[in-house]
């Protein structure tokens, strides 16, 4: 089947500090949207590759990949107001709808090959394929009124992308209106009534949001360049 890849790049860098958006921030040698993008096409050259981010930012995206001689094939869309938004309309580029579709953080640049390929192959097989990783510390819950109470951890598990979907699927489930509790891709096609398959992440695949986690994205391309 053929596979598509949206990468989703729409952050302001808030949590940052930085004047620039944090996906065009660099760690190792280049921004860290180019290190998302590189990772899938070097997983399989064959995925077509839609980079969403505000349209605001097309021209600074080219002079980036001018200046880094960036090469990777991909198409270029243009944001929504809000991330429900932006997947609808990388979707929308898709016209095909028998193939699969991996929708990724671009500020997720460690996602290993082999979670990509697993999410392809179990999406294939049953529908769709969410990465997540097992809790290691202990968790409470909070209540409105300031109690907390402890909860099973083995009953939680952390989501990250990619989140990958058969196309004909997740092109239908962002056909309705926006809801609040969309936090991700998956509670979309839950709003259907499909149930999600899991897959085991990578712990290091973290979503870059502050400067520790520039730290440590850093360190994890010291240990192992990409």
């Amino acid at each position: 089947m053929k596979k598509y890849a949206i990468i989703v790049a729409g952050g302001s860098g808030t949590r940052m500090g930085s004047p620039i958006p944090k996906q065009y921030l660099e760690i190792g040698n280049k921004p860290i949207l180019m290190h998302s993008l590189e990772k899938f096409f070097k997983t399989d050259s064959s995925i077509r590759l839609i980079l969403v981010i505000p349209e605001v930012d097309f021209d600074f995206w080219r002079a980036l990949c001018e200046k880094f001689d960036f090469t990777v094939p991909h198409q270029l869309v243009k944001g929504g107001k809000s991330r429900f938004q932006s997947v609808r309309n990388g979707l929308a580029q898709i016209e095909k709808t028998d193939g699969l579709v991996a929708i990724h953080d671009g500020v997720r640049p460690f996602v290993k090959p082999e979670v990509i390929m697993e999410s392809f192959k179990t999406a294939e097989a049953e529908g769709s394929a969410i990465a997540v990783v097992a809790l290691k510390d202990s968790i409470r819950k909070l209540t409105d009124d300031g109690k907390s109470f402890f909860q099973e951890r083995q009953y939680f598990r952390l989501v990250q992308t990619p989140q990958t979907f058969q196309v004909q699927k997740i092109k239908k489930a962002f056909e309705v209106t926006e809801l609040h509790h969309f936090t991700d891709d998956a509670t979309v096609y839950e709003h259907q009534g499909w149930q999600v398959s899991l897959i085991a992440g990578n712990v290091e695949n973290i979503k870059i949001t502050t400067p520790e986690d520039m730290e440590y994205g850093n360190y994890l391309l010291g240990k192992n360049p990409m």
